[in-house]
């Protein structure tokens, strides 16, 4: 396990001396570096150098991802939508916001975001965390309200007012402050424990017979899952946008509405296969409850159309066509991407509970 830590920016005080008369600045804001534990395989998190990563941070984070405080009604936290046991998404197709309104995506799940660089949710709107962060809040159908609201009821506070100053040396909290909590908190749940960590990284256990021919199928033409999904690297996603053959006609047109590029029109982000067994349902709009589902759609069901990604189109007309034991030994595979450790980690609950 490798240990990263972050220094803030700390600004010593200048003393300045005219006419005789010497001032000296306030103290400077003193927080404590966040030893962010890095498990081996994954790389380096790259860290924006105005959101450092600090102990002071990561509790206020955490305890605002948790907290109802930040929706209209004071009901609905970013937890209500992404639960730890199913590694921070929603076991929902939609999620329902404070009114009852459901949006029409799935909750992505939060896992190792911070090492995502090329934009966040479904569609990539977001450039980083802490733009992602600002969404949810003041999003009609989710927690319905806005920020100078927000602002509002935390400033009011008994409590929130001194973790702030102590966090970011805030003397008034903004939106600023609370995303880049909120980020610094999304950054340390990372997952890197599991099964296939343990063998295919650590060497440390072996895989059964039916996971072994599972993992052929993944990481060869056969099943042709590698390509979006490698190994390699830890993070098992590409972190791109792909047409990956759901429809013909898109009801949603994906990043295309972020880009208005016509070859984005039915593309998504590739989500990461980690915790996969747990993260259900599945595709950007939930429409697989299971992983039988996603194997069958992926080996007869592709839908060919002006946009489809060319690393769709080999795997022949309508799919891969997997024999029935190369689809359960493929699910057999991809179960051992789930990581007990990230979903029962205490350092990643309700800190009021």
């Amino acid at each position: 396990m490798r240990r990263l830590t972050f220094l803030p920016f700390l600004i010593s005080g200048v003393a300045i001396c005219l006419g005789g008369c010497e001032t000296e600045d306030p103290d400077p804001l003193q927080t404590t570096p966040y030893e962010l534990q890095i498990p081996q395989g994954l790389p380096e998190m790259p860290i924006p150098a105005d959101n450092p990563m600090t102990v002071e941070g990561v509790a206020l984070g955490r305890r605002l991802f948790y907290d109802e405080l930040l929706s209209g009604d004071n009901t609905q936290s970013c937890a209500s939508c992404h639960k730890q046991e199913f590694g921070f998404s929603d076991d929902n197709r939609f999620s329902e916001g404070i009114t009852g309104a459901l949006g029409n995506r799935q909750a992505m799940p939060i896992i190792n975001l911070g090492w995502n660089t090329r934009g966040f949710f479904w569609d990539g709107r977001a450039a980083t965390l802490e733009l992602q962060a600002l969404g949810p809040v003041v999003n009609p159908i989710e927690m319905n309200t806005t920020w100078p609201a927000v602002a509002a009821k935390l400033n009011a506070h008994s409590e929130y007012p001194s973790l702030f100053k102590q966090a970011f040396d805030a003397d008034v909290i903004d939106s600023t402050h609370v995303t880049k909590a909120l980020a610094q908190f999304m950054r340390t749940l990372i997952s890197g424990n599991s099964r296939m960590d343990k063998w295919y990284v650590r060497q440390e256990v072996q895989l059964t017979a039916q996971e072994l021919r599972g993992y052929t199928v993944f990481n060869s033409e056969v099943g042709d899952c590698f390509h979006c999904h490698s190994l390699g690297g830890g993070l098992n996603t590409d972190n791109k946008y792909h047409n990956n053959g759901m429809d013909t006609v898109f009801p949603d047109a994906g990043r295309f509405n972020v880009t208005g590029d016509p070859a984005d029109i039915g593309t998504f982000r590739t989500p990461t296969l980690r915790n996969i067994e747990l993260t259900a349902p599945y595709m950007h709009d939930g429409r697989f409850f299971t992983l039988e589902e996603v194997i069958d759609h992926y080996s007869e069901h592709v839908k060919v159309s002006s946009t489809i990604d060319p690393l769709m189109e080999l795997v022949g007309m309508g799919g891969a066509h997997l024999s029935d034991e190369d689809k359960q030994a493929l699910i057999a595979f991809l179960r051992t991407f789930t990581d007990p450790d990230f979903v029962s980690n205490p350092e990643f609950s309700d800190p009021g509970q």
